[in-house]
């Protein structure tokens, strides 16, 4: 007997891929919702922008970690050898698999219905503890400017349960409301670093840029590479959600490339001027300092207004994270791995309601974990996906050589290879220095996975549960087109 979750690809899905690439227009079939609702370039642009970064915000621990000039060069070599990489790939074979489910389709495609589930698994859970973290970057910064007005661990909880349960309200209004409001909520958040770099500029000592070393410090790089991997990944991430985009073929490219443009510029600017503007005492930079700085060099005002550009960027990043934790959810039920009832959308909004509450909830399950646990814990998750990730984008090129793709890195296999080996050097590094605790909840959450995946599999073939039908033909190249 055939494993019930052993197909490669459901046929109804490639067929959505293949009139998707014909008409450029997602099948009626995908979706209810009218076609004036899907996502366009400008506010794709903004929802990528918070999938990844929200601004400066949760910057400052990687000069804590390894000084000015190599925080400095960071920002600068990571979008370079880490982000481009990612959104290549991303733009690649988001537009080669335009449906919801992203990297889950593309591991799936790859290696098997197993190795796609457990990347949806993998990046599910770094999704959620992600989600978690906002609220507690956004309490951060209130503590750094009002330090005991949520002290206890009542209010805290309070605060973090009512902040998120209003948030996720709004995912259920529909992506396009997500995105367009990710629009204003970038603008206002990134104005007060806008002030602080124009007041800055002229206490400007570019000679601050270059110091490499504080008497008295080691450097923190297990520290520093974590903190820029948090500030800088998640750009696969609008992959979960493709098949709510007006033309991908297009839009996708130019979105990622516009939107990390957009990032890089959002984290040197206030770089690069505050470290050149203030004196250095590297024990200083933990999450919340921009606001010291702030008052520093401009007064009180603008440190009241950083901290409110904080809570307002971590609306813009908990909206973009949820919407692409709900919507990886349908993506999987779509296939097949995970119940219909993850693909449920509302009637009248026509947003995957149950994929937001399962979020929501498990977001709030771990919201008590310390910032720091969460992005050591976010990190590692992320990089075992990004590994599987890498992997079924090299193998996709061998197995499906010449699968239609309408964009398409231009480079041969060997290129890509290279491209894709300094990331994978930074995520080995990553998991290598995690530590045992780490290590021990990645033991744990991946064989609770694995357990759920053949007790699912248990349930489909007893059709206990309610699964999409699939059908078992296996994929050639003639398949994708």
């Amino acid at each position: 007997m055939q494993d019930p979750l052993s197909y490669p690809i459901s046929q109804d899905l490639l067929e959505k891929q293949k009139q998707h690439q014909e008409d450029q227009e997602p099948p009626k079939s995908l979706t209810k919702k009218n076609k004036s609702q899907r996502l366009g370039l400008l506010p794709l642009i903004f929802l990528i922008y918070f999938h990844v970064s929200g601004g400066p915000y949760g910057q400052e621990p990687v000069v804590g970690a390894a000084g000015p000039f190599f925080a400095i060069l960071g920002f600068i070599a990571f979008p370079i050898f880490w982000s481009a990489p990612e959104a290549l790939i991303t733009a690649e074979l988001s537009t080669a698999f335009p449906n919801n489910g992203g990297f889950v389709i593309w591991a799936h495609t790859a290696f098997g219905p197993f190795w796609g589930y457990l990347m949806g698994s993998w990046k599910f859970l770094s999704g959620v503890i992600n989600l978690a973290s906002f609220p507690g970057l956004c309490i951060g910064y209130v503590e750094s400017v009002a330090p005991g007005l949520v002290s206890s661990t009542l209010t805290r909880f309070s605060v973090v349960f009512f902040s998120t349960s209003i948030l996720s309200l709004m995912n259920f209004t529909g992506l396009h409301v997500v995105a367009y409001a990710s629009i204003p909520l970038a603008i206002i958040s990134l104005f007060p670093f806008l002030v602080l770099s124009c007041v800055a500029i002229p206490q400007i000592d570019p000679s601050k840029w270059m110091v490499v070393n504080q008497v008295g410090r080691n450097k923190e790089w297990k520290r520093f590479f974590n903190s820029l991997l948090w500030n800088l990944n998640c750009w696969d991430s609008v992959s979960t959600l493709v098949g709510e985009i007006k033309n991908p073929k297009k839009t996708i490219p130019k979105a990622l490339v516009s939107s990390m443009g957009f990032t890089s510029l959002a984290y040197l600017i206030p770089l690069l001027t505050s470290i050149g503007a203030i004196s250095m005492d590297l024990d200083d930079w933990i999450d919340g300092y921009y606001a010291v700085i702030a008052e520093d060099i401009a007064g009180p005002w603008l440190k009241r207004w950083i901290k409110l550009g904080s809570v307002i960027s971590g609306c813009g990043l908990f909206q973009a994270q949820l919407s692409t934790c709900s919507y990886q959810l349908q993506g999987m039920a779509d296939l097949g791995i995970l119940p219909q009832i993850f693909g449920k959308r509302s009637s009248y909004f026509d947003t995957p309601w149950v994929g937001i509450v399962f979020s929501t909830f498990v977001g709030l399950s771990v919201s008590a974990l310390r910032l720091e646990d969460m992005r050591v814990s976010v990190n590692f998750l992320y990089s075992m996906g990004m590994l599987l990730e890498f992997g079924a984008f090299l193998w996709l090129r061998v197995k499906f050589p010449e699968t239609h793709r309408p964009f398409k890195v231009p480079i041969g296999l060997h290129g890509l290879i290279g491209m894709c080996s300094i990331p994978c050097v930074v995520l080995l590094y990553l998991i290598f220095v995690a530590g045992i605790g780490v290590y021990l909840l990645f033991f744990v959450l991946s064989l609770l996975g694995i357990v759920l995946y053949f007790v699912l599999g248990i349930l489909k073939a007893n059709m206990w549960l309610e699964f999409n039908n699939v059908d078992n033909k296996k994929i050639t190249d003639e398949d994708l087109g």
